[in-house]
């Protein structure tokens, strides 16, 4: 295999990693009352993982057509139920429980990680964030599993301690101007605007605006 490959052969894995551990976190809890605020999200808990599976999807839509978007998402019907919460393309049942939801974000998160997988390096796809290539989508994909898992297991008093080498690897990928340092998840809580990282420079929690969804280098 080329390089470019391995790079998405190791991306994909890390998607795979992320999602499986998020779901294991959070599956014991599927008997919770997941209508509780997601950490210090505007959503509920069930909101905040039907976005990650609704986001996984898009991904893995904005890789799939022969000649991929470069100007626009791929075009669905986006609803929202209430003002503030998110706008969906894809929901989950709330009467089928939130086993059924995870299901969801695993065949989401299956389908995404076989898209980046299969597509060429060279594949272009459209983000709000920038024009981006198969590792950046994967990469996003982790970032959204990691943190939203992070916000619902806040919610449910769930522990949580994701992999540490799948963060890094996304952080330094989608925040390239952050030191990954020696806590990768601490420092893509603080990238994320999730937490304070009181010893990086001196600076306090981050309003978190975007990432770099443009391939690097």
């Amino acid at each position: 295999m080329t390089d470019d490959h391995d790079v998405l052969s190791r991306a994909a894995a890390d998607l795979e990693a992320a999602v499986r551990a998020a779901v294991g976190a959070l599956a014991p809890a599927s008997a919770a009352d997941w209508s509780v605020p997601a950490g210090e999200l505007s959503w509920d808990c069930w909101e905040a993982i039907e976005h990650l599976a609704d986001a996984l999807f898009a991904y893995a839509l904005q890789l799939g057509p022969k000649r991929p978007p470069l100007d626009d998402f791929v075009q669905l019907s986006w609803r929202r139920e209430r003002p503030d919460s998110p706008t969906l393309a894809i929901s989950v049942d709330r009467e089928a429980g939130p086993a059924a939801l995870l299901e969801a974000v695993e065949a989401a998160g299956a389908v995404l990680t076989a898209m980046v997988r299969t597509a060429a390096p060279a594949t272009r796809a459209f983000h709000a964030y920038g024009v981006s290539d198969p590792e950046g989508f994967a990469a996003m994909g982790v970032v959204e599993t990691l943190v939203h898992a992070d916000d619902v297991a806040r919610g449910l008093g769930v522990e949580w301690a994701p992999p540490a080498d799948p963060c890094a690897r996304a952080l330094a990928r989608l925040f390239p101007e952050v030191e990954v340092g020696d806590d990768p998840w601490a420092t893509l809580r603080w990238a994320t605007g999730r937490a304070e990282l009181p010893d990086r420079q001196g600076q306090g929690r981050r309003e978190f605006e975007r990432w770099h969804s443009a391939p690097l280098g």
